[in-house]
């Protein structure tokens, strides 16, 4: 396809916020208490919410396995292509996921995690993995 608005090999920029909690519920209401309203909730203390004035989502996560991360989401058009100037470190290559996108985790300078989501590619996706 032709991306009129996407510099190749880049990123589209930040398209959400992944935000893991120890309490779903109190996250959430504190989220909607500073404007965002619930746009998909899952049936296992996830769900993601958006602010009606736009900009990026907040997905927001129970997780009790580990310590919490908070880490922006920031889409890519093609991951195949994906080629910054500054090479990145992968924690965790492009995956299919269980929500419809290839994700990658890559660390900033500071051993931080980015996420990167990408189209699938044709026939990927709903396994198990």
């Amino acid at each position: 396809g032709v991306h009129m608005t996407t510099t190749e090999g880049v990123t589209d920029g930040i398209k959400g916020f992944l935000v893991e909690t120890r309490n779903y519920g109190a996250t959430a209401a504190f989220w909607k208490s500073l404007g965002y309203e619930s746009v998909v909730e899952t049936d296992h203390g996830s769900g993601q919410w958006q602010h009606p004035a736009g900009g990026p989502y907040v997905f927001i996560a129970e997780q009790h396995e580990r310590e919490l991360v908070t880490r922006p989401v920031l889409t890519v058009a093609d991951a195949e292509a994906f080629a910054p100037a500054r090479a990145p470190e992968f924690a965790e290559p492009f995956t299919p996921t269980h929500w419809g996108v290839r994700q990658a985790l890559v660390l900033d300078p500071d051993g931080r995690t980015v996420a990167l989501e990408a189209p699938l590619i044709q026939g990927e996706g709903h396994h198990h993995g």
